[in-house]
């Protein structure tokens, strides 16, 4: 089965690295054109074990799509691709095109579904192996996998922990459903669907008077990135980890309560976080502790 695999960073790289060693005809990679003092894992791998790369600017180029349908195609992957694919694209290989998306859909569509899972308090997601069309992540869906998000997983942890390997595992199991003729391809239940655009720094403004647990939710569902914005003497100041402390009270919101050396603890409207890492305007990140020492902090002063 000749397959082709499509996307960027390290999950693709883990797609490709996996369908190599199992053997699989990968006949060509397709990934995006390469950003200057970024890497692209992909491409380096691709490089590597010496397969035919290809970056175009455009997909929608008509000399693109002529130079794709040269490699006689049965099988599109696409893992973590953040564009939107012609049909032509999607449509030309013998057996179609199959694509990785990090929720149990329909829930969380658009390209912030972790971020969005978390910062809504939910207990669980999963990841989802479906067959993409002209929508955003509307395809019918050929297999799910579902984890636990634990109460204190971040963005980071949810993702590299558990729904990147699960994913992983999804399509090679995929895989072997096409091949034995058996993937099944389900429609998604369109009343049940939500969509949530990117999550930016817009979303992940930090509201001290809000309840903790909206709080804390807030600051997971955006480490490491966009990272939860608040401020200091007019500055922003992103906080990055933190834990909930949902017994401690008193202190008004947005309040420092006390200062140690695992960081500093905010009050919020009926409980409190301690913040253990954080991002000072145009700096680097540094331990909470660290910041509290170079700015002076106080206890009684606020944020926000």
């Amino acid at each position: 089965m000749r397959i082709v695999c499509i996307g960027q960073a390290a999950f693709a790289e883990k797609v490709l690295e996996t369908l190599v060693e199992r053997g699989e005809e990968i006949v060509a990679v397709y990934t995006r054109p390469d950003i200057p003092g970024k890497a692209n894992a992909l491409k380096d791998l691709a490089l590597r074990i010496g397969m035919p790369i290809f970056q175009p600017k455009l997909m929608r180029a008509p000399e693109v799509y002529d130079e794709y349908t040269k490699l006689k195609l049965d099988l599109n992957v696409m893992a973590f691709v953040t564009n939107i694919l012609p049909e032509c694209f999607l449509n030309y290989p013998r057996l179609g095109t199959i694509q990785y998306h990090p929720s149990l859909l329909p829930k969380h569509r658009g390209g912030s579904a972790i971020n969005w899972a978390i910062i809504n308090g939910e207990t669980k997601t999963g990841v989802s192996i479906f067959w993409p069309d002209k929508g955003i992540d509307t395809g019918p869906i050929l297999l799910q996998k579902e984890v636990e998000i634990s109460p204190d997983d971040t963005v980071g942890s949810l993702y590299f922990n558990k729904l990147f390997p699960l994913g992983i595992e999804a399509i090679v199991e995929s895989i072997e459903l096409i091949k034995k003729g058996i993937a099944p391809r389900i429609e998604q239940d369109e009343p049940q669907a939500t969509y949530e655009g990117l999550c930016t720094e817009k979303d992940a403004v930090i509201n001290w008077f809000e309840s903790v647990t909206r709080v804390y939710n807030l600051i997971r569902g955006t480490n490491p990135q966009p990272g939860a914005i608040t401020s200091f003497q007019s500055k922003q100041l992103k906080v990055f980890d933190s834990r909930l402390l949902a017994d401690v009270r008193g202190g008004l919101p947005g309040e420092i309560m006390d200062i140690t050396e695992a960081g500093f603890v905010v009050a919020a409207r009926d409980g409190a976080v301690l913040v253990r890492r954080v991002q000072a305007e145009s700096l680097s990140k540094i331990a909470a502790a660290e910041f509290a020492r170079q700015a002076n902090l106080k206890v009684g002063e606020r944020l926000g």
